[in-house]
């Protein structure tokens, strides 16, 4: 099947493809622990509704031990001699924030301006619509071997990936590893991702009291929690910003470069806010490490009385440049919180959770064979980018299969807005990511000899 054949047969699917994505966005499945996990289920068999639809055999539930988050697995055998492409998505979704902002329902798909808009849009049920798609648009019978993986508890843990990944190595074994959990470099503009940053995070408890006081009273003497913990998390960056935390690595970055125009026009920054840090705006996304302050248990104001406030918690998070490593990062930055604490107060960090970032080869035969197909699709060069995000798979994958190429890719763009209010999809890149993927199926073989009864 050649390009404009793949073209037709994808926009001629798109409502199906549409339609896929809204079921899913109407599925609250947010993954984190406090929340009911009955969306999640749901979430994973409507996924595995449409993989078996779209024409993957095999497709089933992939139960996890302790929380009922199940991953979804299908696959289409490879013909005789050909590669095998393992596709990967999640179905679990961010919480979605304060409803009052969003302008439509967050879980009700609606339409602006050629967007699609509604959590999990871009993050990242449209991966699986994606996928859905392009098994679809080859009429299920694609010139390679397709596996699929969809995660259900991508936004809220990497416990689980060693049980998933590794402990179903032969299963999800494969030659090429598709990750469509990242994004465009712009609406229009495909992007291929090169790199992953990596993250620790952890709690920090400041206790100075063992109850409450008065703040009249006693205060002057004695300092109050949250006093002594904004002191601490002050000291996590130097006077422009960089990172104070010691012995964390830094990466150079050589790709495309944002500028600081780029970067207001696509971030609601204030206009008055400086920007932080030192080095290029893209080293400072993608190659360096960042520290941020994710949240903070003690009173709110409104609840707030003449007290000394007793005991106060912040959630810090701290991203890593590619390839550092995480464990070692975590102990940093416990170290840096514990020995910060002002006063003599009494500082606890309680340690979370870590994830590897990565860099992946951009010279290999997939990688070249899938900007070829982004250049088709889109009309225009792919630009190779990073991700100042995490994916914590990734890395997993790469340890279990390292003989395998890596590729990042999405159809998210500047304008997604993916974990915060408004979250969204544009509509046209949505259908051009799905051509990207299907066309990149037959470039990967297009240098082999056909095989009878299979099309090409």
């Amino acid at each position: 099947m050649g390009p404009d054949e793949l073209r037709r047969a994808i926009a001629e699917r798109m409502p199906e493809t549409r339609d896929d994505l809204e079921r899913l966005v109407r599925i609250p499945s947010i993954s984190f622990s406090d929340y009911d996990p009955a969306p999640v289920r749901r979430s994973a068999e409507t996924t595995a509704e449409i993989l078996e639809g779209a024409g993957f055999s095999s497709v089933r539930l992939i139960e996890l031990p302790d929380v009922d988050h199940p991953a979804v697995f299908g696959e289409v055998p490879a013909p005789e001699g050909a590669p095998t492409v393992l596709l990967y998505a999640h179905h679990d979704v961010q919480p979605e924030g304060p409803t009052e902002e969003w302008d439509s329902p967050p879980f009700e798909p609606a339409e602006r301006d050629g967007r699609l808009y509604g959590r999990g849009t871009a993050d990242d049920k449209c991966g699986i619509a994606i996928h859905a798609a392009v098994l679809r648009a080859w009429g299920g019978r694609p010139p390679v071997g397709l596996k699929v993986i969809v995660e259900g508890e991508e936004e809220s843990s990497a416990a689980h990936l060693p049980f998933l990944i590794e402990g179903h190595r032969d299963m999800l074994t494969a030659d090429v590893l598709c990750i469509a959990d990242g994004g465009n470099w712009r609406t229009g503009v495909p992007a291929l991702e090169t790199s992953i940053r990596g993250i620790v995070d952890c709690r920090v408890t400041v206790r100075t009291l063992d109850r409450a006081v008065h703040s009249g009273v006693y205060g002057g003497p004695i300092p109050d929690a949250l006093s002594s913990l904004a002191r601490i998390l002050a000291t996590l960056h130097d006077d422009d910003g960089n990172v104070t935390v010691q012995g964390l690595a830094t990466r150079e970055w050589e790709g495309a470069q944002i500028t600081e125009g780029d970067l207001r026009s696509e971030a609601p920054i204030r206009p008055g806010v400086r920007l932080i840090g030192s080095g290029t705006i893209s080293e400072r996304l993608w190659a360096k490490p960042a520290v941020s302050v994710l949240g903070i248990d003690a009173p709110r104001v409104r609840e707030a009385s003449n007290q000394l406030v007793p005991v106060a918690t912040a959630k810090v998070s701290l991203r890593l440049a590619p390839g550092d490593d995480p464990e070692k990062a975590l102990d940093a930055l416990t170290r840096h919180l514990l020995e910060h604490g002002p006063w003599g107060v009494e500082v606890d960090v309680d340690e979370g959770e870590v994830g590897h970032g990565l860099a992946v080869r951009s010279d290999g035969p997939a990688f070249a064979a899938m900007k070829r197909s982004m250049e088709v699709a889109y009309g225009r060069p792919a630009v190779e980018t990073a991700s100042g995000g995490s994916v914590p798979l990734v890395p997993v994958l790469a340890r279990t299969f390292p003989d395998a190429e890596i590729l990042i890719y999405g159809a998210s763009d500047e304008k997604s807005q993916y974990h915060s209010i408004n979250e969204s999809v544009d509509l046209t890149d949505l259908e051009r990511a799905a051509f990207a993927e299907a066309l990149f199926l037959a470039e990967l073989v297009r240098d082999r000899p056909r095989r009878p009864g299979v099309p090409c």
